[in-house]
């Protein structure tokens, strides 16, 4: 099994060589990196092309948020496969990781979160999950930017079936497949068939990037 590149940026370097230290004790991680602000993140992905980045919400120079955008930026312009990103915050209600995410962060972690969470939330959205429950979007979502101006449907919500639009209602809610499943009568090999159909025909990565677009457009999520 080829081992998770990780690079790291934040601007408290007591912090960067705590969590080097951390993925350098594990089999399966290999530490490809760090950075003291987000000029020097988008140089570092740029250069070095890791799988999961690490990212500070808050620095000097150039904050997560833009160097987040930079990045993927750069990733699509080059034609290389982006890195999953996760924020790294230390409000559970981060209005700057909430932008984050919608602009394609893989979620957040607090930075005072336990060893093992972290290292499980590395090897989670290294296979192309969330690291935050739907539910804990939705809320996210809920409690930050009200003022935000939503957007109509894009003609790809025309494009899924009732039944996806449906099983895309209660995603969006926070359920998971198992519940999904449940409600609906289904198996969960179904759910997570008809999940991989939506997020393919809405150009979307995952299920956090799901609630995003639900809480965007206003689409309903309740019965």
């Amino acid at each position: 099994m080829t081992a998770i590149r990780v690079a790291l940026v934040d601007d408290q370097a007591l912090f960067r060589a705590g969590v080097r230290m951390l993925i350098e004790s594990q089999d399966d991680l290999v530490f490809a990196g760090e950075a003291g602000d987000g000029a020097a993140a988008r140089e570092l992905a740029a250069r070095s092309r890791p799988d999961v980045v690490l990212m500070d919400v808050r620095m000097p120079r150039v904050d997560g948020i833009q160097a987040t955008r930079d990045i993927l930026a750069d990733a699509a312009a080059g034609g290389y496969q982006p890195p999953r990103i996760i924020m790294l915050t230390t409000f559970d209600l981060d209005e700057n990781a909430a932008r984050a995410i919608r602009i394609g962060a893989s979620g957040f972690v607090l930075k005072d979160a336990d060893a093992e969470f972290l290292l499980a939330a590395i090897r989670t959205v290294h296979q192309g999950n969330s690291v935050i429950a739907a539910a804990a979007t939705r809320e996210l979502f809920a409690h930050v930017d009200r003022g935000v101006e939503r957007r109509p449907a894009p003609p790809s919500w025309g494009e899924l079936t009732q039944r996806e639009r449906e099983i895309f209602r209660l995603a969006a809610r926070g359920l998971s497949n198992g519940e999904i499943a449940a409600a609906e009568f289904l198996s969960e090999a179904t759910v997570k068939t008809h999940i991989s159909r939506v997020l393919a025909k809405l150009g979307l990565r995952d299920r956090v990037q799901l609630v995003v677009f639900a809480y965007e457009h206003l689409l309903p999520t309740e019965d």
